[in-house]
């Protein structure tokens, strides 16, 4: 680390002579009289110059993959003033308390620690950046960071053009504007609010200061605005825009469906039957877009295909929240609290640790759509953002010991009990899942849909706890004649028509022991056919919702939520499964959960068993149900 002093001095003095409001490479101007080839061959010498004496990237800030993170994007606030229908519920989000958020003074003390340690591009988000009073301020401090080669922006443009001079004055060098129909109309149903033409007069504001390219994202909607992707690329023509088309990606709160995703090669194609010739441009090493440019446009149309083709292999990206939690994935769930740190007095090098430890626990890339979908995450309007949970010890030992949403690798925080219960009694959740939750426990590492080698392997799980057994409770209440078999002992389906309607709950489980070998391959994801948990994991949700199909006298039970969850356990080289499933009905649905947690288990044979043929399958029983006159049941 002793040469990078020198090395940042260098590049420093490289881009002095470059900076300029657009959010592109810096380029050196020719002095007077200056040839412009004369200026190209200087600047040429002195990035070679550069790459020779380059001091080594930070190891905090290097993945175990050998991912170099120099891109932090901060939230500067939670809150935002439209209700996109992609980024958050429509009733809005729990907001985090004011004293948990950011200070001024942390934002920029992390930010200096980052830029320090190799960050040379910094984006501000939100919620809505704009809508923070300091936000021009944090732009000024930002830019005499010695170092850092752009300050960028990413906004609804509800503000943009009130403000932006302001900040393009304080060093504002790149800007990202959402805005993802070009009808008014539309607008206001998408966003939930008026102001489609404050972002066009932002948007226009920002060619008019300079800045090449604009950048404008739009979440591509199947049945909302995929009609409008040429009318979007045809802004290209004669504006300095690279219009992003992004897929619909899925987080709390936004309804994702599979079916609203409208890939990257549709929009290609539907773009390419309008303008053939449309060219491929050169991307970045770390780009997450794919360019294009049609011949004679001024600006250029993007692609960022998240769901349809990850571009985790080259991600240079961390995140901090606004409530200061470092995020290294999107897509993750797992976050820990470098404001905490910070005000229980870390020390820079404690802080630095922290940091190194969280990317250096970073995947190699994130879960597939599908398993992406289901997987407990912030609302997106938090992510570029109430964090509920987070690595660091919680202080309150009352909401230690559950975790009922499921977060993946992180606990309660500290402040949080009484708004975790307000938001507990509003979801309704049901009861269900609190008795799922108490027969798991908490604390355990979780393995979300995709496998990950570590040297301690005893809990890698689909879902957290340990697998106790839940203490009986309730009426037991039986009956020693067979319900589906009549008087003369013939088959029979139950008349549950004068039965009255009630939430009916079921928890099952079972155990696959895979044997070691298979479950290495389990477990380090390497299965030829694929992700064996994921697979299994749908196959059980799918088994339950066709139960009366299978079981003869089964009712069919319109179930209104399935959840199967998958354990790993290296001590018996096994699988533990637990299904659960809930209904309002006149009809309990056991058999729907017994029935989803034994096909999950013969999926993971069917997995398997190329690999090995003993495999065996075990402990397939009920371990709790509510609802129904019988009472309810859990198992000793």
């Amino acid at each position: 680390m002793a040469a990078q002093p020198l090395s940042r001095m260098l590049r420093w003095l490289l881009r002095s002579s470059a900076r300029s409001c657009s959010s592109g490479a810096p380029v050196t101007q020719p002095r007077p009289g200056e040839s412009a080839r004369a200026a190209s061959e200087e600047l040429s010498r002195r990035r070679q110059f550069l790459r020779e004496h380059a001091a080594p990237f930070s190891a905090f800030l290097t993945d175990s993959f050998g991912r170099q993170h120099s891109y932090l994007r901060i939230s500067l606030t939670e809150k935002c003033n439209l209700r996109c229908q992609y980024c958050m519920p429509e009733e809005g989000v729990p907001l985090t308390p004011k004293a948990n958020l950011l200070t001024t003074e942390e934002i920029l003390t992390l930010a200096r620690l980052f830029v320090k340690e190799g960050i040379d591009k910094i984006r501000l988000t939100g919620g809505e950046p704009l809508i923070r009073p300091d936000v021009v301020d944090i732009v000024a401090q930002l830019q005499r960071l010695e170092g850092l080669r752009t300050i960028g922006v990413t906004t609804n443009g509800i503000n943009l053009a009130r403000l932006l001079p302001q900040l393009r004055k304080a060093g504002l060098s790149a800007i990202n504007i959402s805005l993802d129909t070009l009808v008014p109309a539309k607008f206001e149903f998408i966003v939930r609010r008026k102001g489609f033409h404050k972002v066009m007069e932002g948007i226009h504001k920002a060619i008019e200061l300079g800045y090449n390219p604009v950048k404008v994202n739009c979440v591509v909607m199947r049945g909302l605005n995929e009609d409008e992707l040429l009318d979007f690329a045809a802004l290209t023509e004669g504006l300095p825009l690279d219009v992003r088309f992004i897929e619909y990606m899925p987080f709390d709160g936004n309804k994702w469906n599979f079916k609203k995703m409208v890939s990257y090669k549709e929009m290609l194609d539907t773009i390419r039957q309008q303008w053939p010739e449309l060219e491929k441009l050169p991307e970045e090493e770390s780009s997450t877009a794919k360019a294009f440019k049609i011949p004679g446009f001024q600006g250029q149309i993007s692609f960022i295909t998240s769901m349809s083709e990850h571009f985790c292999g080259t991600c240079n990206r961390l995140r901090i929240t606004a409530d200061g939690n470092l995020k290294v994935c999107l897509f993750g769930n797992s976050e820990v609290s470098l404001r905490d740190h910070l005000r229980a007095g870390a020390s820079e090098q404690e802080l630095l640790r922290i940091i190194g430890a969280a990317v250096g626990r970073k995947k190699r890339q994130h879960a597939g759509m599908f398993s992406i979908s289901q997987m407990k995450n912030r609302p997106m309007i938090l992510i570029e953002l109430f964090l509920m949970f987070h690595d660091s010890p919680p202080a309150n030992p009352s909401i230690a010991s559950w975790d009922p949403l499921h977060v993946q690798d992180l606990r309660p925080r500290m402040s949080f009990s009484s708004q975790m219960v307000t938001l507990w009694k509003g979801c309704r959740v049901p009861q269900a899942l609190l008795l799922a939750q108490q027969w798991l426990g908490s604390g355990c590492f979780q393995r979300h849909y995709t496998s990950r080698a570590d040297s301690d392997a005893n809990s890698k799980c689909l879902s957290p706890g340990s697998w106790a057994p839940a203490a009986p409770s309730g009426p037991q209440l039986t009956s020693e004649q067979l319900t589906h078999v009549d008087s003369e002992g013939r088959a029979a389906m139950v008349d549950v028509g004068r039965k009255p309607d009630t939430e009916r709950v079921a928890v099952a489980s079972a155990v696959v022991c895979l044997g070691p070998v298979a479950f290495k391959l389990v477990q380090q994801n390497q299965l030829k056919k694929g992700d064996a948990l994921v697979v299994a994991q749908l196959a059980g949700i799918q088994a339950a919702k066709v139960t009366s199909q299978l079981i003869p006298l089964c009712h069919h039970v319109a179930l209104s939520h399935v959840q199967v969850q998958l354990e790993l356990d290296s001590t018996r080289h096994a699988v533990r499964i637990q299904a659960s499933c809930r209904a309002r009905g006149p009809t309990g649905v056991e058999m729907e959960a017994l029935t989803s947690a034994a096909v999950a288990a013969l999926t993971l044979y069917d997995m398997c068993k190329a690999v090995s043929r003993d495999i065996v399958l075990e402990e397939i029983k009920l371990i709790s149900k509510t609802g129904g006159q019988r009472g309810d049941f859990h198992r000793a």
